[in-house]
């Protein structure tokens, strides 16, 4: 293992806690309708537990409203009960040929519990880009006391991983600031 490498695998997984982050913004409800909203829930469809979206079209028709096109009718029900049973606390409506979702507009507590939400998912999202941090530089330690790399190339190297933390942590810190505007705009 050398240098390139702990830097290209940490930059890598510090990407990846990142991604996951986008993920679980996704989720959040913020009074307007989007279909990563729903992408979790999953419906049995005869005797198989199948994720809403291979069974039926999903579309945003406006933003406050998620439309559900099963490609088959007897798809109709489950997909309705399955969304009850989420805990989004949406009611569907169906209407035969569609399901549609109203999205509610979000009440000022609300909006202000989803942005303690959302610091908490940086907060922890930041936390495993210093682990990523913390596993590179012991790891350069290691490659130094095995005489792999001079001290002078640690002492860059770590540098260089906290370029590489400082960059994430400032991404994560931009795309909160991002949500929690998100979330309290009305």
């Amino acid at each position: 293992m050398d240098i390139d490498t702990v830097l290209l695998d940490s930059e890598e997984r510090m990407e990846k806690a990142v991604e996951s982050l986008k993920k679980d913004f996704g989720k959040l409800r913020t009074g307007r309708a989007t279909t990563t909203l729903i992408d979790g829930i999953k419906a049995d469809y005869y005797g198989t537990m199948t994720a809403i979206a291979q069974m039926a079209t999903v579309s945003i028709p406006d933003s406050r409203t998620i439309m559900i096109q099963p490609w088959d009718k007897k798809g109709m029900g489950v997909i309705e009960k399955a969304i009850l049973k989420s805990d989004l606390g949406l009611t569907p409506v169906n209407d035969g040929r569609v399901i549609r979702i109203a999205i509610p507009p979000l009440t000022e507590e609300r909006r202000k519990d989803l942005c303690k939400i959302s610091r908490k998912y940086g907060e922890d999202t930041k936390i495993s880009i210093r682990n990523i941090r913390r596993d590179a530089n012991e790891t350069l330690k290691k490659l130094e006391k095995d005489k792999s790399i001079t001290e002078d190339d640690l002492k860059k190297s770590i540098e260089d991983v906290q370029k590489l933390t400082d960059k994430y942590v400032g991404e994560v810190d931009k795309r909160c600031a991002a949500k929690e505007k998100e979330i309290m705009e009305i």
